[in-house]
């Protein structure tokens, strides 16, 4: 699926919601939400009047890393971007190039034995390309001190072009994040869930939402390339299958926040369409052609419109309901990207 849309520079969410004014939080974004063929505009913070008893929210609990790092390839200025750790100790890092503006923009990965010496006396060895379809992330080989310390030490979030400067990794954890015990989390933050608030949070559960935790560590983002999503580290807890399934069985809907954790619970459904509890790795992309079996509703931040998140968008909504949302967001100046406003597209 592909859509021809352009989302104007002013339409870039540049700080978050509660820099923007005296007395904001962070739910003070807009709510798109979609039906169908029907599209209404509401806050954020009206939230809890749009849903019912019963209903379940599946939320990442994946924590933001600090995962850019300064670092030099030779004679060359670069900033890793530290995106997944496999099983074997290596990383899947993105290299990038600094581009004066206190951002980054790609640049050509590779090639094998490319050495960039970080700070702490951390090395990093370029060995292969984490996809045959890319070379812009990199399996590398890590020689001394632990990547965890380094990013606590000298990390910072990653951050795009389109923000206004740089903000504490306080800024990219949702009120969901929970540490990981080995130092595991995500290369960018699972954005959607930015906009919840303890205290709307506690509102939700009072009207009789359940929350399900699974746990989704991203990658990094693939919209410059447009390429499949990754391999990436997930759980879905016993308890959390548990809760998905009483809400299907007793008629609540499934809503996931974000797309991380469609992939977390679409990848953990057995054959007979159960969700069970899983961890490991998942391939899985979503497609309109393969469906999703668990979700009933996903609220979603508004995106460049890449292809792998369309197609997981279609899969849940249907087509018409994503052009309708698209449409209504350009048309209505929602505001794009991990600090802007978001999309809940329910049956």
């Amino acid at each position: 699926m592909t859509l021809g849309v352009r989302v104007p520079r002013e339409l870039s969410a540049r700080v978050p919601a509660e820099q923007r004014g005296p007395g904001l939080d962070r739910d003070a974004v807009r709510l798109l939400v979609s039906r169908g063929a029907e599209v209404a505009h509401h806050t954020f913070a009206e939230l809890p009047g749009l849903v019912r008893a019963g209903d379940v929210f599946v939320v990442n609990t994946s924590a933001t890393l600090a995962a850019a790092v300064d670092g030099r390839s030779g004679h060359a200025r670069v900033v890793v971007h530290f995106s997944t750790r496999g099983d074997d100790g290596r990383w899947a890092v993105e290299l990038r190039e600094p581009d004066g503006r206190g951002t980054t923009r790609a640049r050509a990965g590779g090639p094998a034995g490319r050495e960039v010496c970080l700070p702490g006396g951390v090395r990093l060895v370029l060995e292969e390309p984490v996809s045959a379809r890319s070379e812009r992330l990199w399996w590398a080989r890590v020689s001394g001190p632990g990547i965890p310390g380094l990013l606590r030490e000298y990390g910072r979030p990653i951050r795009y072009a389109y923000t206004e400067r740089d903000q504490p990794l306080s800024v990219y954890q949702t009120v969901f994040a929970l540490p990981s015990a080995d130092g595991a989390g995500s290369a960018e933050m699972p954005s959607a869930g930015r906009p919840f608030t303890a205290r709307l949070v506690a509102e939700l559960v009072r009207r009789g939402v359940r929350f399900a935790p699974v746990t989704l560590h991203a990658g990094v983002a693939s919209a410059e390339a447009h390429e499949p999503p990754y391999p990436e580290r997930f759980t879905v807890p016993k308890a959390s299958a548990r809760l998905i399934e009483e809400a299907r069985a007793g008629g609540g809907r499934v809503v996931a926040v974000g797309t991380t954790a469609v992939r977390a619970v679409e990848s953990a459904v057995d054959a007979a369409g159960v969700v069970r509890a899983r961890a490991g790795w998942t391939d899985l992309v979503v497609t309109p052609e393969r469906g999703v079996r668990a979700v009933d509703g996903l609220l979603t931040g508004l995106h460049e419109p890449e292809a792998s998140h369309l197609l997981m968008l279609e899969a849940v909504a249907g087509r018409e309901a994503v052009e309708r949302g698209y449409a209504a967001a350009l048309q209505g100046r929602y505001l794009w990207h991990e600090f802007g406003d978001v999309h809940l597209v329910l049956p």
